[in-house]
Protein backbone atom coordinates (compact mmCIF):
# COMPACT_ATOMS: atom_id res chain seq x y z
CA UNK A 1 0.00 0.00 0.00
CA UNK A 2 1.15 3.52 -0.74
CA UNK A 3 -0.02 4.68 2.63
CA UNK A 4 2.57 2.71 4.55
CA UNK A 5 6.18 3.71 4.25
CA UNK A 6 8.38 0.86 3.12
CA UNK A 7 12.06 0.96 2.35
CA UNK A 8 12.92 0.31 -1.29
CA UNK A 9 16.05 -1.58 -2.27
CA UNK A 10 19.21 0.40 -3.08
CA UNK A 11 19.13 -1.01 -6.60
CA UNK A 12 15.78 0.54 -7.54
CA UNK A 13 16.22 2.95 -10.44
CA UNK A 14 15.19 6.55 -9.72
CA UNK A 15 11.77 7.47 -11.09
CA UNK A 16 13.04 10.56 -12.85
CA UNK A 17 15.67 8.48 -14.69
CA UNK A 18 13.01 6.07 -15.87
CA UNK A 19 10.89 8.97 -17.06
CA UNK A 20 13.74 10.43 -19.08
CA UNK A 21 14.26 7.11 -20.85
CA UNK A 22 10.69 6.98 -22.14
CA UNK A 23 9.59 7.67 -25.70
CA UNK A 24 6.29 8.83 -27.19
CA UNK A 25 3.74 11.63 -26.95
CA UNK A 26 2.62 10.67 -23.45
CA UNK A 27 6.04 11.75 -22.18
CA UNK A 28 5.13 15.37 -22.79
CA UNK A 29 3.52 15.39 -19.35
CA UNK A 30 6.08 13.72 -17.10
CA UNK A 31 7.40 15.28 -13.91
CA UNK A 32 7.23 19.05 -14.13
CA UNK A 33 10.15 19.52 -11.77
CA UNK A 34 8.43 22.42 -10.02
CA UNK A 35 8.52 22.68 -6.24
CA UNK A 36 4.71 22.93 -6.28
CA UNK A 37 4.33 19.63 -8.16
CA UNK A 38 6.76 17.81 -5.89
CA UNK A 39 5.11 19.13 -2.73
CA UNK A 40 1.62 18.34 -4.02
CA UNK A 41 2.63 14.75 -4.76
CA UNK A 42 4.17 14.41 -1.30
CA UNK A 43 1.06 15.80 0.37
CA UNK A 44 -1.23 13.45 -1.58
CA UNK A 45 0.85 10.50 -0.38
CA UNK A 46 0.91 11.84 3.17
CA UNK A 47 -2.89 12.08 3.44
CA UNK A 48 -3.26 8.63 1.84
CA UNK A 49 -4.99 9.92 -1.28
CA UNK A 50 -2.68 7.69 -3.33
CA UNK A 51 -2.74 3.92 -3.08
CA UNK A 52 -0.61 1.21 -4.66
CA UNK A 53 -1.95 -2.33 -5.05
CA UNK A 54 -0.03 -4.19 -7.80
CA UNK A 55 -1.16 -7.66 -6.68
CA UNK A 56 -4.85 -6.73 -6.89
CA UNK A 57 -5.17 -4.05 -9.58
CA UNK A 58 -7.85 -1.41 -9.55
CA UNK A 59 -10.32 -1.54 -12.45
CA UNK A 60 -11.51 1.90 -13.53
CA UNK A 61 -14.82 2.83 -15.16
CA UNK A 62 -12.95 3.08 -18.47
CA UNK A 63 -12.09 -0.62 -18.13
CA UNK A 64 -8.40 -0.05 -17.53
CA UNK A 65 -6.53 -1.99 -14.87
CA UNK A 66 -4.03 -0.04 -12.78
CA UNK A 67 -1.64 -0.81 -9.89
CA UNK A 68 -2.27 2.66 -8.48
CA UNK A 69 -5.31 4.71 -7.55
CA UNK A 70 -5.78 8.32 -6.52
CA UNK A 71 -8.68 9.89 -4.66
CA UNK A 72 -8.29 13.67 -4.78
CA UNK A 73 -11.55 14.08 -2.87
CA UNK A 74 -9.62 13.25 0.31
CA UNK A 75 -7.94 16.64 0.08
CA UNK A 76 -11.07 18.39 1.33
CA UNK A 77 -10.84 16.60 4.70
CA UNK A 78 -7.29 17.71 5.54
CA UNK A 79 -7.19 21.48 6.19
CA UNK A 80 -3.42 21.94 6.26
CA UNK A 81 -2.71 19.84 3.16
CA UNK A 82 -5.72 21.41 1.44
CA UNK A 83 -4.48 24.94 2.13
CA UNK A 84 -1.00 24.15 0.79
CA UNK A 85 -2.28 22.40 -2.33
CA UNK A 86 -4.74 25.15 -3.16
CA UNK A 87 -2.05 27.78 -2.62
CA UNK A 88 0.13 25.86 -5.09
CA UNK A 89 -2.79 25.72 -7.52
CA UNK A 90 -3.50 29.43 -7.19
CA UNK A 91 0.13 30.25 -7.86
CA UNK A 92 0.39 27.89 -10.83
CA UNK A 93 -2.74 29.30 -12.48
CA UNK A 94 -1.36 32.81 -12.12
CA UNK A 95 1.86 31.72 -13.83
CA UNK A 96 0.37 29.62 -16.61
CA UNK A 97 -2.81 31.56 -17.39
CA UNK A 98 -3.02 34.74 -15.33
CA UNK A 99 -5.95 35.40 -13.01
CA UNK A 100 -6.61 38.69 -14.82
CA UNK A 101 -7.65 36.59 -17.84
CA UNK A 102 -10.23 34.61 -15.86
CA UNK A 103 -13.68 36.02 -15.07
CA UNK A 104 -15.39 32.98 -13.55
CA UNK A 105 -14.24 29.69 -11.99
CA UNK A 106 -16.41 26.68 -12.88
CA UNK A 107 -16.42 23.37 -11.03
CA UNK A 108 -17.34 20.16 -12.83
CA UNK A 109 -19.89 17.94 -11.07
CA UNK A 110 -19.12 16.68 -8.54
CA UNK A 111 -15.46 16.34 -7.64
CA UNK A 112 -14.45 19.65 -9.21
CA UNK A 113 -16.95 21.72 -7.22
CA UNK A 114 -15.04 22.09 -3.90
CA UNK A 115 -11.76 22.86 -5.67
CA UNK A 116 -13.43 25.49 -7.82
CA UNK A 117 -14.89 27.01 -4.65
CA UNK A 118 -11.50 27.07 -2.89
CA UNK A 119 -9.79 28.66 -5.91
CA UNK A 120 -12.56 31.19 -6.48
CA UNK A 121 -12.26 32.28 -2.86
CA UNK A 122 -8.48 32.65 -3.08
CA UNK A 123 -8.69 34.57 -6.35
CA UNK A 124 -11.79 36.54 -5.32
CA UNK A 125 -13.62 35.42 -8.46
CA UNK A 126 -17.26 34.42 -9.07
CA UNK A 127 -17.88 30.67 -9.03
CA UNK A 128 -20.38 28.44 -10.81
CA UNK A 129 -20.71 24.71 -11.25
CA UNK A 130 -21.64 22.57 -14.23
CA UNK A 131 -23.74 19.42 -14.15
CA UNK A 132 -23.01 16.39 -16.29
CA UNK A 133 -26.51 16.79 -17.67
CA UNK A 134 -29.42 19.19 -17.06
CA UNK A 135 -31.40 18.47 -13.93
CA UNK A 136 -34.76 16.96 -14.75
CA UNK A 137 -37.01 19.56 -13.13
CA UNK A 138 -37.53 23.27 -12.56
CA UNK A 139 -35.37 25.37 -14.86
CA UNK A 140 -33.71 22.24 -16.31
CA UNK A 141 -30.43 24.00 -15.55
CA UNK A 142 -27.08 22.45 -16.34
CA UNK A 143 -25.12 25.41 -14.99
CA UNK A 144 -25.73 26.65 -11.44
CA UNK A 145 -24.82 30.18 -10.44
CA UNK A 146 -24.74 33.34 -12.54
CA UNK A 147 -22.92 33.18 -15.86
CA UNK A 148 -23.28 36.04 -18.31
CA UNK A 149 -22.49 35.57 -22.03
CA UNK A 150 -18.92 36.29 -23.06
CA UNK A 151 -17.34 35.59 -19.66
CA UNK A 152 -13.93 33.88 -19.65
CA UNK A 153 -14.33 30.66 -17.65
CA UNK A 154 -11.72 28.41 -16.09
CA UNK A 155 -13.02 24.84 -15.82
CA UNK A 156 -11.79 23.07 -12.67
CA UNK A 157 -11.85 19.34 -11.93
CA UNK A 158 -10.02 17.13 -9.48
CA UNK A 159 -8.17 14.99 -12.03
CA UNK A 160 -7.84 14.01 -15.68
CA UNK A 161 -7.14 10.58 -17.15
CA UNK A 162 -7.87 10.63 -20.87
CA UNK A 163 -9.94 13.82 -20.71
CA UNK A 164 -13.28 12.53 -21.99
CA UNK A 165 -15.57 13.95 -19.31
CA UNK A 166 -14.16 17.47 -19.69
CA UNK A 167 -15.79 17.77 -23.13
CA UNK A 168 -19.28 17.53 -21.59
CA UNK A 169 -18.62 20.48 -19.29
CA UNK A 170 -16.92 22.53 -22.00
CA UNK A 171 -19.84 22.02 -24.36
CA UNK A 172 -22.35 23.09 -21.69
CA UNK A 173 -20.36 26.24 -20.88
CA UNK A 174 -20.00 27.18 -24.54
CA UNK A 175 -23.73 26.65 -25.12
CA UNK A 176 -24.18 29.28 -22.43
CA UNK A 177 -21.92 31.55 -24.54
CA UNK A 178 -18.97 31.37 -22.16
CA UNK A 179 -15.39 31.52 -23.44
CA UNK A 180 -13.48 28.42 -22.34
CA UNK A 181 -9.81 28.09 -23.27
CA UNK A 182 -8.33 26.51 -20.13
CA UNK A 183 -9.03 23.57 -17.82
CA UNK A 184 -7.24 23.04 -14.51
CA UNK A 185 -6.93 19.80 -12.55
CA UNK A 186 -5.13 18.99 -9.33
CA UNK A 187 -3.83 15.74 -10.79
CA UNK A 188 -3.24 14.61 -14.37
CA UNK A 189 -2.36 11.02 -15.15
CA UNK A 190 0.17 12.30 -17.69
CA UNK A 191 0.33 9.00 -19.58
CA UNK A 192 -2.55 9.22 -22.06
CA UNK A 193 -1.67 11.67 -24.88
CA UNK A 194 -5.33 11.87 -25.93
CA UNK A 195 -6.13 13.82 -22.76
CA UNK A 196 -4.13 16.76 -24.12
CA UNK A 197 -4.87 16.18 -27.81
CA UNK A 198 -8.64 15.89 -27.32
CA UNK A 199 -8.91 19.12 -25.36
CA UNK A 200 -6.47 20.89 -27.65
CA UNK A 201 -8.65 20.01 -30.65
CA UNK A 202 -11.47 21.97 -29.00
CA UNK A 203 -9.22 24.94 -28.25
CA UNK A 204 -8.74 24.14 -24.57
CA UNK A 205 -5.39 23.80 -22.79
CA UNK A 206 -5.07 21.39 -19.88
CA UNK A 207 -3.14 22.57 -16.81
CA UNK A 208 -2.24 20.21 -13.95
CA UNK A 209 -0.55 20.67 -10.62
CA UNK A 210 0.98 17.17 -10.50
CA UNK A 211 1.11 13.91 -12.48
CA UNK A 212 1.75 10.24 -11.77
CA UNK A 213 5.39 10.85 -12.61
CA UNK A 214 5.57 13.38 -9.78
CA UNK A 215 3.80 10.90 -7.49
CA UNK A 216 6.16 8.08 -8.40
CA UNK A 217 9.18 10.29 -7.78
CA UNK A 218 7.79 11.35 -4.38
CA UNK A 219 6.81 7.77 -3.48
CA UNK A 220 10.36 6.60 -4.08
CA UNK A 221 12.05 9.56 -2.41
CA UNK A 222 9.90 9.39 0.73
CA UNK A 223 9.64 5.56 0.71
CA UNK A 224 5.87 5.28 0.37
CA UNK A 225 6.02 2.38 -2.14
CA UNK A 226 7.98 -0.83 -1.71
CA UNK A 227 10.19 -2.15 -4.52
CA UNK A 228 7.40 -4.07 -6.23
CA UNK A 229 5.10 -1.08 -6.03
CA UNK A 230 7.72 1.13 -7.65
CA UNK A 231 8.48 -1.43 -10.37
CA UNK A 232 4.86 -2.15 -11.27
CA UNK A 233 3.80 1.48 -11.15
CA UNK A 234 6.68 2.45 -13.41
CA UNK A 235 5.78 -0.36 -15.83
CA UNK A 236 2.17 0.88 -15.90
CA UNK A 237 3.20 4.48 -16.53
CA UNK A 238 5.54 3.47 -19.35
CA UNK A 239 2.92 1.30 -21.12
CA UNK A 240 -0.52 1.72 -19.51
CA UNK A 241 -2.57 -0.11 -22.14
CA UNK A 242 -0.21 -3.09 -22.23
CA UNK A 243 -0.02 -3.28 -18.44
CA UNK A 244 -3.78 -3.08 -18.21
CA UNK A 245 -4.34 -5.80 -20.79
CA UNK A 246 -2.00 -8.17 -18.98
CA UNK A 247 -3.64 -7.53 -15.60
CA UNK A 248 -7.34 -8.01 -16.36
CA UNK A 249 -8.23 -4.68 -17.95
CA UNK A 250 -10.50 -4.41 -20.99
CA UNK A 251 -8.87 -3.49 -24.30
CA UNK A 252 -9.47 0.05 -25.65
CA UNK A 253 -11.74 -1.18 -28.44
CA UNK A 254 -14.26 -2.59 -25.97
CA UNK A 255 -14.69 0.62 -23.98
CA UNK A 256 -17.97 2.36 -24.81
CA UNK A 257 -16.86 5.72 -23.41
CA UNK A 258 -13.74 7.58 -22.41
CA UNK A 259 -12.77 8.03 -18.81
CA UNK A 260 -12.14 11.27 -16.95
Amino acid sequence: MATKKKASSPGTAPADKAAKNLNGKANLDRTSGTPEARDTARLLLEIEAIHCRPDNPYIFTSGRASPVYIDCRKIISFPEARAKIMAHAHKMIEKSIGWSKIDVVAGGETAGIPFAAFLAALAKKPMIYVRKQPKGFGRMAQIEGELKPGKRVLLVEDLATDGGSKLVFIEALRKAEAKVSDCFVIFHYGIFPQSIEMLSSTGVKLHALATWWDALEAAEKHKYFDEKGLTETRAFLEAPEQWSASHGGRPPSSRPTLGR
